[in-house]
């Protein structure tokens, strides 16, 4: 693209603007040579990196590149062999160090699944070199002066320098206080290297040694005493190994840097493209740049365009289209209306849009790829070269038309001015024309009428004019396109108070032509006015309709909220209902099962049908729906289980009761006759009501009250029964023995497969009323029956 052109549209100051956003030395001088591409995969692939760079600026900040200099001369030095200084060092280890944080910084983004379109790529060619980099982080400083860890050998050098150094200085300092009337002040100095102490002239035999300098009078002369001659000889001794080893680390450095210096170049290129990323996504931030989509059919639709270098608070902003319907936008209308700004801002935009910036517009704005951008802009006449206006215009025209083609875009200001008005006129529209039979794109300002009829007569043209506030008077910048511009000369002049007469005059002189375009144009305004009105209205009335959808979906969703509350609130109801109906159950059963014991072993009530009939109540509970949350975990938390609790399990659906606990995370459960291990969490406890609680207890007095008073035999037969039976009518009779205060009973259950007989040894066992059990005596029964003693 020719380089007039960023001059002419400012684009020089864009890249100044960017560059003060880069860190490194070389990103800033890239950013000011930045060049409009014109190839689509190449302005796509630099879009992308910017809005990679936006994505990264919104969530972390910015990437952590730092201010970085420029090494690649001293890569070049190290190329043939050469050595660096201690800065040079440093400089190079700060492109390291640089390159570890990056990579440790995007750990973030991939551990988070970010996507990216370029980033990942770039960040992948760094090269992380951790060995010389921690080398030359312990052996020079940020400033390049090299560090005591540099070697052991510097460090006992500078050492001896200092302890040295505090020699000295004690020597002279004991000096000073024993012959401080021979000296000129009382302090230790230092010339030509040397450590010195001010003496007056007429002492200058007092110390001895030697005399390095001596004041602008005259009057002080610097001695070196001859008493740290010798100290002040070892201390130069001592510089001077410091620095042979400091030369022998650079050059040690500089060797061990040598292997790497492909992958420190690759470093440096990936940290300055990594810069120059950054940079554009700060100035993008700095203008509200939003990405733009790319046109290949180069069809230009830019929404609310602001030019960037107009102060955001006054710049107005407007629509630029061209391309799809059009291909020339003619634009009229009177001086100081802003014409010329719209021109440079189609520009600017499109340059920066093809360099890679994101554009000062509105979100699904559209760029095109052009090969060329054209722009005459400006009064150009040049005294020296005898140029005129006009032939300033026309030398810059001429040069554009020989290389105009299909993918060319031309920005014309005042075209054909300068010059006679009818002939200016004439050429003027013998040029778009020829543009037009180019293919070409091409935007110009005209003040000529003729160029208005040209626009509206023209297939792929259009005319367009800068909107100008006949009651104030003035200007309001904004582009109207599809209206031609008019004269406002003769309304200015009324109301400025210019006599009614002579603008009646002035108005007959105009062609008849001309009069009428005028009252066209003044026509197509009150129209556009009117139409604008009806849409603000039409607007309003949308605004409306859309408030009122969205009570009305408000309205909706309460009731949908209330109607679904209520049927929670019905199923909590219901449950609670049945569930008193359920514990009701529960004693009826109880009582069934109690009945079952007392009057007969044969019964036909059977422990599997108590269950069915229980999974049955269960069945009728409607399911709440219950959020789970912390508090309600907590609450279920607090509630610990305990021997003796009653509880629910979850997978049988039956009540039971906690015998003794298994570990920590299992319970025995005694579910009527059967006692099972369970898990924890397959037990919630049931916190018993007032009423039940008052009713259990009613009902052991009664019990224990019927128990005392009815006959209970000394000894329990338990053979013929089935073990689950046996079981619990061993248990029902331990507690009535206990009741009628037997000291001992005989339980018999029979030698056969010995099922029962361990189970009643399981049971006595664990019984806490039972003192001892043994077998019966060979006459009463041997091993087929048990004796239990119970506790006095």
């Amino acid at each position: 693209m020719n380089s007039k052109i960023i001059t002419t549209l400012e684009f020089d100051k864009i890249r100044q603007q960017l560059a003060q956003h880069a860190a490194t030395e070389n990103g800033k001088q890239t950013l000011l040579k930045l060049e409009p591409l014109t190839d689509y995969q190449d302005v796509q692939e630099r879009q992308d990196e910017t809005d990679d760079g936006r994505k990264v600026k919104r969530l972390k900040g910015g990437m952590p590149v730092p201010r970085l200099k420029d090494i690649r001369m001293q890569l070049k030095r190290l190329e043939i062999g050469g050595s660096l200084n201690g800065k040079e060092v440093s400089q190079v280890g700060r492109v390291l160090t640089t390159t570890n944080e990056v990579l440790r910084f995007f750990e973030w983004f991939y551990e988070y699944e970010v996507d990216f379109y370029k980033l990942y790529t770039i960040v992948e060619e760094l090269i992380d070199l951790p060995d010389m980099r921690k080398r030359i982080a312990r052996s020079i400083s940020e400033d390049g002066e090299i560090l005591n860890d540099a070697s052991p050998e510097l460090a006992r050098i500078r050492q001896n320098i200092k302890a040295t150094e505090g020699a000295i200085r004690t020597k002279l300092d004991d000096i000073i206080r024993t012959k401080a009337n021979y000296l000129s002040d009382a302090l230790v100095t230092i010339r030509n290297d040397r450590f010195v102490i001010p003496v007056k002239q007429e002492y200058r035999n007092a110390f001895g040694g030697i005399v390095h300098d001596q004041s602008s009078t005259g009057q002080t002369l610097f001695i070196e005493p001859q008493a740290v001659l010798d100290m002040n000889n070892k201390l130069r001794t001592l510089s001077a190994d410091e620095k042979h080893e400091e030369e022998r680390i650079l050059y040690e450095l500089s060797a061990l840097l040598e292997p790497h210096i492909q992958e420190l170049k690759s470093n440096h290129s990936v940290l300055t493209r990594l810069d120059i990323i950054n940079a554009k996504a700060r100035y993008a931030e700095s203008i509200h740049a939003t990405r733009p989509t790319i046109s290949k059919e180069n069809h230009i639709a830019i929404w609310a365009a602001r030019h960037p270098l107009i102060d955001p608070e006054t710049v107005v902003a407007n629509d630029l289209l061209i391309g799809e319907e059009y291909q020339a936008l003619i634009i009229t209308g009177p001086n100081t209306g802003g014409k010329t700004i719209v021109l440079k801002t189609m520009g600017i935009i499109q340059l920066m849009g093809q360099a890679g910036l994101q554009i000062p517009a509105g979100e699904n704005s559209q760029i095109g790829i052009f090969n060329e951008i054209f722009a005459d802009i400006g009064d150009e006449q040049s005294i020296e070269q005898s140029l005129s206006t006009f032939s300033s215009h026309m030398t810059n025209i001429v040069s554009f038309l020989e290389h105009v083609d299909e993918n060319s875009l031309l920005l014309f200001d005042e075209l054909g001015s300068g010059t006679d008005p009818q002939e200016g006129a004439s050429l003027a529209i013998s040029i778009l024309d020829y543009i037009g039979g180019k293919g070409s794109y091409v935007m110009a300002t005209t003040h000529y009428p003729e160029l208005k009829v040209y626009a509206y007569n023209r297939p792929g043209t259009i005319n367009a004019s800068m909107e100008f506030n006949g009651e104030t008077l003035a200007p309001t910048y904004r582009l109207q396109i599809g209206i031609p511009g008019r004269s406002n000369a003769f309304d200015i002049s009324r109301r400025l108070g210019l006599p009614g007469e002579i603008i009646d005059q002035a108005t007959g002189f105009i062609h008849e032509e001309s009069q009428s375009l005028n009252e066209m144009i003044a026509d197509l305004e009150k129209k556009r006015r009117q139409t604008e009105l009806e849409s603000l209205q039409l607007n309003k009335q949308i605004n409306e309709s859309d408030q009122l959808l969205n009570e009305l979906k408000k309205a909706s969703h309460e009731l949908e909220s209330t109607k679904e509350s209520l049927v929670e609130k019905a199923k909590q109801e219901a449950n609670q209902l049945l569930q008193k109906t359920k514990e009701e159950a529960e004693f009826l059963m109880q009582e069934i099962r109690e009945m079952q014991m007392n009057v007969s072993k044969n019964s036909q009530v059977k422990e599997h049908e108590l269950i069915d009939l229980r999974r049955q109540f269960d069945q009728l509970e409607q399911k709440e729906t219950v959020v789970t949350n912390k508090v309600l975990r907590r609450e279920k938390e607090k509630k610990k289980l305990k021997a003796g609790d009653e509880v629910m399990t979850a997978s049988y659906g039956q009540r039971g009761v906690l015998v003794e606990p298994v570990d920590k995370n299992q319970w025995v459960v005694q579910m009527g006759i059967m006692k099972m291990k369970l898990p924890e969490s397959d037990l919630s406890k049931i916190e018993e009501s007032p009423e039940k609680i008052t009713r259990r207890k009613q009902k052991q007095i009664a019990s224990v009250r019927s128990e005392s008073t009815s006959h209970v035999s000394t000894q329990l037969d338990l053979r013929g029964l089935r073990y689950e039976e046996a079981m619990m009518e061993l248990d029902s009779y331990l507690d009535a023995a206990l009741l009628a205060n037997y000291a001992q009973v005989t339980i018999v259950h029979g030698k056969g497969t010995g099922v029962i007989r361990q189970g009643v040894r399981d049971v006595l066992k664990k019984h806490p009323q039972v003192k001892s059990f043994d077998y019966a005596p060979a006459s009463s029964g041997g091993n087929g029956a048990t004796i239990a003693v119970f506790k006095g």
